[in-house]
């Protein structure tokens, strides 16, 4: 009878842990940190299409070069800031991003940038609160050029973490 009271015991301690655990891990990733499988190759070649990103949701102030995650058409994507509020955005003819009148070295996009004809018109001066985002291979990719200067308040979290999938 001792040995019942004494495993009933150690069952009724570890499912408490356990509901403990399974509070903190809500907690954690339902307020601080969040993960997704990146949807597309638009943010390549640091990020590839179905890498696990991780990110932080609380810290809610970006600088240039910082990746985020935005929910965009139902989806949430990762892109970069490369401008922030008070900050002119402008792309010149040659396909050069130019930031305040300066054009941008960016170690990290291969391509030209060149502004879409459906999207929005440059230069734009960012408001308070706002950034400006792009993917980092911009041919095809949905960003700023198209949807305009994004407020702090619709992205998601700043990207922490990556994790390569493939061959998994």
């Amino acid at each position: 009878m001792n040995q019942s009271n004494a495993l009933k015991q150690e069952i009724k301690d570890f499912t408490i842990k356990l509901g403990l655990l399974a509070i903190v891990f809500t907690v954690l990733f339902g307020f601080c940190f969040g993960f997704m499988a990146n949807p597309d190759d638009s943010m390549s070649p640091a990020y590839e299409e179905g890498d696990l990103v991780f990110y932080y949701r609380i810290d809610r102030s970006y600088v240039s070069n910082d990746t985020v995650v935005l929910k965009y058409n139902d989806r949430a994507v990762v892109r970069r800031v490369v401008a922030v509020e008070g900050d002119t955005v402008d792309i010149n003819e040659d396909g050069q991003l130019m930031v305040n009148g300066f054009v941008q070295q960016e170690s990290h996009v291969f391509t030209k940038t060149y502004p879409y004809k459906e999207g929005i018109s440059f230069p734009v001066t960012l408001e308070k609160d706002e950034v400006f985002l792009l993917a980092d291979n911009r041919e095809n990719a949905q960003d700023s050029r198209i949807y305009g200067p994004v407020k702090k308040s619709e992205i998601k979290g700043s990207v922490m973490l990556v994790c390569r999938r493939r061959n998994l």
